[in-house]
């Protein structure tokens, strides 16, 4: 919900600050450059804390950053928390992915896509309260305040619910840990996956208003139709890998992902470009649970190397879409998003450890 809350008001805070899409590219590079970087701080925290209090603290950190991004009055300090928006999200993201593998292999069942459906789940709420918060006229400043307030009570809830066991847990301490051989495969599908989403997340809504002049209140639904389908389509994940297989899916899904997307660039009005977004994440859902639950299968310096790629990926890809809309146009840069879609698709085919 919080990264929802954020990338639904991305076009507000742009138009808002009159930011060029070559520094809009920057300002997001900052949230990918936060992640690579953040791994030795939760790596720490990890065996300090463990999951359970790894994920409670960084999402209080999160959720002041939150806020502090909206309050940023110029565009270095915007750059500043939105750099620390990637460090304590990628936190947050350890600890719970940490919670959710032991579930996994304690229970002996596959649990990822459904666990990954939630965070669709936040994404989509928080998404469609920006478009409502910036239909009413209200800024962002305010709007993350009013959201920040009630989540850190459903933080704490969860956290004081949550069954897990506090004790600190050991793992790679290198920076950045590159897979070899077939992980590398897995590594080269969290890339692609991650530039996908996360530029689907941070310029779909630019996109839109760009492209097609929406209001600000439309154009974070673009994320929202995104998100639902993911959503759907994360819920009944694990029924279908064990029916059709991980690979399958992950191939068959790139390959309607790229045709959602090229349907989106080619669409002659906001709402059938709206479709084409939510083609693209019904295809790109079963992506991240599926790698991560087979990385995960390899130990924790497997699962670790697969995340510093997936991590490269986001930080790839804001200035790479950025400098495609600034050279080329909008279209363009949603036209690359396809094509990376299709690179998922040749990469899954050959990929040996998604089962």
């Amino acid at each position: 919900m919080i990264m929802g809350s954020w990338a639904g008001r991305i076009p507000a805070l742009r138009e808002g600050m009159q930011i060029s899409h070559s520094a809009l590219s920057f300002v997001l590079l900052c949230g990918g450059l936060g992640a690579v970087i953040s791994y030795p701080l939760s790596s720490r925290m990890m065996a300090r804390f463990g999951g359970r209090k790894t994920l409670f603290y960084a999402g209080l950190a999160l959720l002041a950053v939150l806020v502090c991004i909206g309050l940023a009055p110029t565009v270095p300090l915007l750059m500043l928390a939105v750099l620390m928006l990637g460090i304590t999200a990628s936190c947050f993201d350890v600890g719970v992915n940490a919670v959710a593998t032991k579930l996994e292999k304690t229970s002996g069942e596959s649990k990822l896509s459904t666990l990954h459906a939630w965070g669709c789940g936040g994404g989509l709420a928080g998404a469609t309260l920006g478009s409502l918060m910036a239909s009413m006229q209200i800024v962002p400043s305010t709007h993350f305040l009013l959201v920040a307030i009630p989540v850190a009570f459903v933080l704490w809830l969860g956290y004081e619910l949550l069954e897990a066991e506090d004790i600190g847990q050991k793992i790679e301490k290198k920076s950045f840990s590159l897979p070899r051989g077939p992980l590398a495969l897995l590594g080269a599908l969290g890339f692609f996956a991650a530039m996908s989403e996360g530029s689907i997340a941070d310029w779909s809504g630019v996109f839109l208003k760009d492209h097609f002049g929406v209001t600000d209140g439309f154009a974070p639904l673009a994320l929202s139709a995104f998100s639902v389908m993911m959503l759907i389509t994360r819920l009944v994940g694990d029924k279908l890998k064990d029916k059709y297989g991980a690979r399958r899916l992950i191939t068959l899904g790139a390959i309607v992902s790229a045709a959602g997307l090229f349907f989106a660039v080619l669409a002659p009005n906001p709402y059938l470009a709206l479709a084409g977004f939510a083609v693209a994440g019904l295809g790109l859902a079963l992506v991240f649970p599926f790698v991560f639950s087979a990385a995960g299968k390899e130990g924790p310096v497997a699962l670790a190397g697969v995340a510093t790629m997936t991590y490269s990926g986001s930080l790839m890809g804001p200035p790479v879409i950025g400098s495609l809309a600034h050279g080329f146009g909008m279209q363009a840069a949603m036209a690359f998003i396809g094509i990376l879609s299709v690179m998922i698709a040749v990469v899954a085919g050959r990929t040996s450890m998604l089962k």
